[in-house]
């Protein structure tokens, strides 16, 4: 349709719809803007969907059972608001590009997973005596002096057993060699 060209099937003319922008337009916005939680851009969208329903309906505003077509241009809008409410209730929240660059990061438990498998392979490798103490001391959180008396060694013994066990481990695990330092 171009500007100020009139149709003859039934559709209201671009004129009209201008002349119901400026008389409706305001008012439509404020109620919209309300309905919107003060979203301007969406209460924008949703009056020019109003005037799309009014281009659509034109038998609605010629009839002579009203005296204006405001109330009947503030049911539709006020329905389009409902309606835009319960879309977005029903998919997930849409989140900007701000959000997703300040979002924490969580580890891939596939990742971690892998790595535990790893160690544990890693593990079997050592001795015996290396297992006991790396099992007692970094596994199961046993301070020195503890793991010392459950062994029945030597604290010194204890220390090195470990040193030794870690140095093992980084040479079976060369691309985890920086978290066994």
């Amino acid at each position: 349709m171009t500007a100020g060209s009139t149709l003859t099937n039934g559709t209201t003319a671009e004129h009209e719809l201008a002349a119901l922008q400026r008389e409706h337009g305001r008012p439509l916005f404020a109620l919209l803007l309300r309905l919107c939680d003060g979203d301007r851009q969406r209460a924008e969208d949703l009056v020019q969907e109003t005037l799309v329903r009014a281009w659509q309906h034109p038998e609605a505003l010629r009839a002579e059972d009203f005296d204006s077509v405001r109330p009947w241009l503030m049911t539709v809008a006020r329905r389009l608001a409902i309606d835009a409410r319960r879309a977005r209730q029903a998919r997930p929240p849409e989140v900007g590009d701000a959000v997703l660059e300040n979002a924490r990061v969580i580890s891939d438990h596939a990742e971690r997973a892998a790595a535990m498998l790893d160690v544990r392979e890693a593990v079997k490798t050592l001795t015996p005596q290396h297992r006991e103490v790396l099992v007692l001391v970094y596994f199961q959180g046993a301070s020195v002096a503890e793991a010392a008396t459950t062994l029945g060694i030597p604290p010194g013994t204890v220390k090195s057993r470990a040193y030794y066990a870690l140095r093992a481990l980084r040479r079976v695990l060369p691309g985890y060699a920086t978290d066994l330092r």
